[in-house]
């Protein structure tokens, strides 16, 4: 805790203020929302929080510079696309951000084409964009909520821990772990992990639900090593991926992990290196059994284990927040 503590204090909040006043549009993702808001509070000279259902009547009455949308997905109403045409036809200008890129490419491929500026968090979604006739589109990473992911004490511990639906690369890779982690402390979190086959060995260390942001950072801080495999991205495996567009970048949960100060071992995204370095402020594997021999080996030498996990805390917190995502993303959406 002291080495983490002193990542913290080496790298404190320095908003950097663009003057403007923006209209936020949430997407019900706490971890995401909470950030940018958070960032958009601190970084402009007003932020108003909106709503989905009633994104007109604020952009109406509020008068904003930009009306930034998160996502457009899942939570949002069959006419949210009529409400932004209508707050574009006020003169006031609207980017949005999508965060689930590139599994719902079937329907951002028709929510795209609606605002003045699109930015993407997955590399190569922003020629996919283009394609379709979006002039404006920008690759705008996510990053991570320093006030809520970070490092604290808890009083519980385990081995390795997995935050995550059981996605069926997931589900393959714990199946052939199975045998090999039995005799760790392990936790699983997530829904879906009904579709493991070795039940038998990992069924104690499952909890098939729902865990709340502000949970995950307890559980991230309890384990020593903490797992990220990121999703398929496939068409038909729990995707929407009509396009079939690759997945490039990395999730959230990649900045959320190295926030808390433990060591992230993760499968490897073609921009992860644009952000952090394997070996030096996370760990990286390329299958089950270069998963199974880093765990092994950062679980008996904890001095390595815990030099890694500070510096990526220090990756994290200097180049990762939202607060220093939000000024470059404002600066090109009013450009």
């Amino acid at each position: 805790m002291g080495g983490c503590q002193a990542m913290v204090e080496r790298t404190p909040v320095n908003p950097q203020l663009v003057d403007c006043r923006v209209l936020f549009i949430p997407q019900g993702f706490p971890a995401i929302d909470s950030g940018v808001t958070r960032a958009l509070q601190r970084c402009t000279k007003e932020c108003m929080v909106g709503t989905a259902e009633t994104m007109f009547e604020s952009a109406a009455s509020f008068r904003p510079d930009l009306m930034l949308v998160m996502n457009g997905l899942h939570v949002f109403p069959p006419d949210h696309l009529e409400q932004v045409e209508k707050v574009r036809s006020l003169g006031i200008r609207t980017g949005i951000w999508f965060a689930d890129d590139p599994y719902f490419t079937e329907d951002t491929s028709a929510i795209a084409l609606h605002y003045d500026v699109v930015f993407t968090h997955e590399l190569s979604c922003v020629s996919f964009y283009r394609s379709l006739g979006a002039g404006n589109v920008h690759y705008m990473p996510l990053g991570v909520d320093e006030e809520m992911f970070h490092p604290r004490r808890v009083d519980f511990r385990y081995d390795v821990c997995f935050i995550g639906n059981a996605f069926w690369n997931r589900v393959e890779l714990f199946d052939q772990l199975a045998p090999f982690l039995a005799d760790k402390k392990v936790i699983i979190v997530g829904g879906h992990w009904d579709r493991l086959k070795r039940t038998d060995l990992l069924g104690r260390f499952i909890h098939d639900r729902w865990m709340e942001p502000t949970e995950t950072v307890n559980y991230y801080n309890a384990s020593k090593i903490v797992i990220n495999l990121h999703r398929p991205s496939e068409m038909g495996m729990d995707n929407r991926n009509t396009y079939r567009q690759p997945a490039m970048s990395i999730n959230p949960r990649t900045y959320e992990i190295s926030a808390c100060g433990t060591l992230q071992l993760t499968d490897v995204r073609d921009d992860l290196t644009s952000h952090y370095r394997p070996g030096y402020d996370l760990e990286t594997f390329a299958n089950a059994d270069e998963l199974r021999a880093k765990i092994a080996y950062y679980l008996r030498f904890g001095r390595q284990r815990e030099h890694i996990a500070w510096r990526g805390v220090y990756t994290t917190r200097r180049n990762h927040t939202y607060t220093s995502r939000i000024p470059k993303l404002l600066n090109i959406a009013l450009s």
